[in-house]
């Protein structure tokens, strides 16, 4: 197959298209008059909730507040110890600081790209009251020893699932381990633009994230604690709620895409394509390649030949969230050497998965990587 020349129609990293069912949806709630949280709110934390196999889900803002009214709604704050990935979207980090708690950094798995049980083990302290693993790019991290160490310490339970909506680890599905974090912005599998979920079979959890999300009341001008405005509004529901119905089809797509990619791209001298672990479901948020030793270019030399192809591509994430001065020299992070999340972040690059893609454009992004690396 002959390579794509760089007028080529682009094949971005990443692209939104909502359907005819999404415009009615938001035309019905306009045409309400009812734009804060209401019934379609209510309706797409049920369907959420399905989906994770928990008791309640919680719709919020955005991903960001999910994470800080989790660790909030727990009691998490000032002397209490967070273990967490130094290798993951810088709101992880922001959150648990957004609490007064601190941060201590556990390495990764270069199989998973998620918290590695053994370091977040030597991590856990006597101030330990969170163990939070990120579930990166779509795969769930190893939460049977997760789990066992969050018991054995008795911590919280915390899941970073920001982008692995409906991923199971054997047969449990993300946020259902212990309390889960969902972001609806609008490049994840599932979005509302900005918006974000909490998960739990937890009763009394649940009751007081409703309550600390509503400014800290249960009803108008009864405020039971301090709270905040974490609200999802129905607009925001509305754009969700009909994406439910087609989830599996697009990740069935998702499927597709990261194996015939995994395919054409397996063998490239200096290229380890994304594993989908024994036990596990990915739902391919990314498709994230790294570039070793023998490879004929770095991840920067790759982004750089398929642009020229008018193919997109990510690094996810460039940087620890440790090599930032802002945190590194924060009083309230706690680093230490991760070096395998460290050689990860240094030759990571995610390349097109989405479920827009067709076959072709799945074939010129396989072309250009077999064409550069050759």
């Amino acid at each position: 197959m002959a390579l794509a020349h760089a007028g080529s129609r682009p094949v971005p990293i990443s692209t939104v298209r909502l359907d005819e069912a999404v415009e009615a949806s938001v035309l019905e709630v306009l045409r309400s008059g009812h734009l804060a949280q209401g019934a379609k709110v209510a309706e797409f934390e049920q369907r959420f909730a399905e989906l994770s196999g928990v008791e309640h889900a919680i719709a919020v803002s955005n991903g960001s507040t999910a994470l800080t009214a989790a660790l909030l709604g727990l009691g998490v704050g000032p002397g209490d110890e967070v273990v967490t990935s130094p290798f993951t979207f810088i709101a992880t980090v922001n959150a648990v600081l957004a609490t007064g708690a601190k941060v201590r950094f556990a390495d990764i798995s270069a199989r998973d790209f998620a918290l590695d049980p053994a370091s977040a083990a030597d991590q856990v302290g006597e101030r330990a009251t969170v163990l939070m693993p990120v579930h990166l790019f779509g795969q769930t991290a190893d939460m049977d020893p997760l789990t066992e160490l969050a018991r054995e310490h008795g911590l919280h339970l915390v899941e970073d699932a920001a982008q692995a909506h409906g991923a199971r680890y054997r047969t449990r599905a993300a946020g259902s381990f212990g309390v889960g974090c969902f972001s609806f912005y609008a490049t994840k599998n599932l979005t509302t633009g900005e918006g974000g979920m909490i998960t739990t079979s937890d009763d009394v959890l649940a009751d007081r994230l409703r309550v600390l999300r509503n400014q800290g009341m249960r009803a108008r001008y009864e405020y039971e604690m301090v709270g905040h405005n974490y609200r999802m509004t129905d607009l925001a529901a509305a754009v969700g709620l009909p994406q439910l119905a087609g989830y599996t089809q697009q990740v069935e797509r998702r499927r597709r895409h990261a194996a015939r990619l995994t395919e054409r791209l397996s063998g490239l001298p200096g290229l380890r394509t994304p594993e989908v672990l024994p036990g596990r479901q990915h739902v391919w948020h990314q498709y994230t390649v790294l570039l070793e030793g023998e490879a004929a270019m770095d991840r920067d030399g790759l982004a750089a030949a398929l642009a020229e192809q008018n193919i997109g591509s990510g690094i996810y994430y460039p940087h620890l969230a440790s090599d930032y001065a802002c945190y590194r020299d924060h009083p309230l992070v706690q680093v230490a050497e991760t070096p395998v999340a460290r050689e990860v972040a240094a030759h990571c690059l995610s390349l097109p998965v989405h479920a827009a893609l067709d076959d072709d454009d799945v074939e010129r992004v396989a072309d250009a990587v077999s064409a550069a690396l050759s």
